[in-house]
């Protein structure tokens, strides 16, 4: 494995591999999003992404629509291919037995049952290996999935809606609309991009949140064809919750997560309750976090008020905010956008990045990864 200087070519065709890839992003689920183009005598014989687990590989329907062709081809992966056989045949001996001469791939897979496993195949088998080339493109692909191979944790996304001066609701509790409908939009495409929609029973019952995805509200188009509804998860310590409430009205799984199992109503047969362990007699969200992990979620949109909130930022759980912010001023007795505790130094408080920052109708949409200290 030589990481030597990638040609122009090298670029460009690694490029339509990571745009092919983003087509998954609705659908891969648990498994990453991968893309793969084979090329031969500078033309594009074969390309393809991985549509959803269990399914073909991207390198499958690449090596498919190449056919006989592939031998002596080179492949641009955005991921290592895998080398263990799981629901489908390891990619890497797809590609030895179609003859191709050399394969690059974006990222060495951090899934331990790959981890240059595939590329050692590859080049045990006398192909030509290399990585790293568009490597950080080929991260941003799969934020969910890496984070959880690396840290047996979801990516957590907290998206929150506020005023210029940071207020979410009245005083009085109203908050219907802050932001412009393109912004709601917005977040139906994010809530798409999910495994998991995470909120508490104060915003479920507060707004009588469904917490779903509005199909018709979808803005992109490879949304529109997954139509998938992200696993809603709402955290009920007290068991406040009933199942007349709007989210029971939508048929899609529901995980209800609680310090003891509520006997005392009967509920469709989509939801779940989970008991998760306690901290300070409320659900612990790290504990929770886990769980969802080891049932495959990459990635959490959280959607919850300023206590849930201010709670996963503290407990520094949270990855990314997506902030959609109105042209409007609602003054300091309206709600705060997020409850922290108090500090006493600089040196205490959370610091982010701004990433992107973009308007959406009248609002403006920020989104800041969070430093780790």
């Amino acid at each position: 494995m030589h990481n030597n200087r990638f040609s122009e070519c090298d670029h460009k065709y690694m490029a339509r591999a990571i745009e092919l890839a983003k087509r998954g992003r609705f659908t891969t689920t648990p498994n990453p999003n991968v893309g793969c183009v084979l090329v031969k005598d500078n033309q594009i014989i074969g390309e393809g992404f991985h549509i959803q687990a269990g399914g073909p590989h991207a390198e499958v329907h690449a090596l498919k629509m190449a056919g006989d062709n592939a031998k002596g081809a080179t492949a641009y992966v955005t991921l290592e291919p895998c080398s263990h056989y799981g629901r489908t045949p390891p990619c890497a001996e797809g590609l030895i037995k179609a003859g191709v001469s050399r394969v690059v791939a974006a990222m060495v897979d951090p899934n331990p049952e790959v981890a240059g496993r595939g590329l050692k195949m590859l080049e045990d088998a006398g192909i030509e290996t290399d990585f790293g080339l568009l490597n950080d493109e080929a991260e941003a692909l799969n934020l969910g999935f890496l984070k959880r191979m690396r840290t047996n944790l979801p990516y957590v996304r907290c998206k929150l809606a506020a005023s210029l001066d940071g207020k979410t609701a009245l005083e009085n509790g109203e908050s219907k609309w802050i932001t412009s409908s393109e912004s709601r939009r917005a977040v139906q495409d994010l809530r798409a991009e999910s495994c998991a929609v995470l909120s508490g029973a104060d915003t479920v019952i507060i707004d009588n949140a469904k917490l779903n995805v509005r199909l018709e509200e979808l803005t992109d188009t490879d949304a529109k064809l997954s139509a998938r509804q992200p696993i809603r998860v709402i955290i009920d310590s007290q068991n406040r919750l009933t199942p007349d409430l709007a989210l029971f009205q939508q048929p899609s799984k529901i995980i209800i997560a609680r310090t003891t199992l509520d006997k005392s109503h009967t509920w469709p047969h989509f939801v779940e309750q989970v008991v998760v362990e306690q901290n300070n007699s409320k659900v612990d969200l790290s504990a929770l976090l886990s769980l969802l992990a080891e049932r495959g979620v990459n990635l959490v949109l959280l959607e919850a008020g300023a206590t849930l909130a201010g709670k996963m930022f503290e407990q520094q759980l949270v990855d990314e905010l997506v902030l959609f912010m109105a042209p409007k001023l609602m003054g300091h007795s309206s709600k705060s956008l997020i409850n922290l505790p108090t500090f006493t130094t600089m040196s205490q408080v959370p610091e982010l990045e701004i990433n992107t920052l973009k308007q959406v109708g009248q609002d403006i949409c920020l989104r800041a990864l969070v430093k780790r200290n």
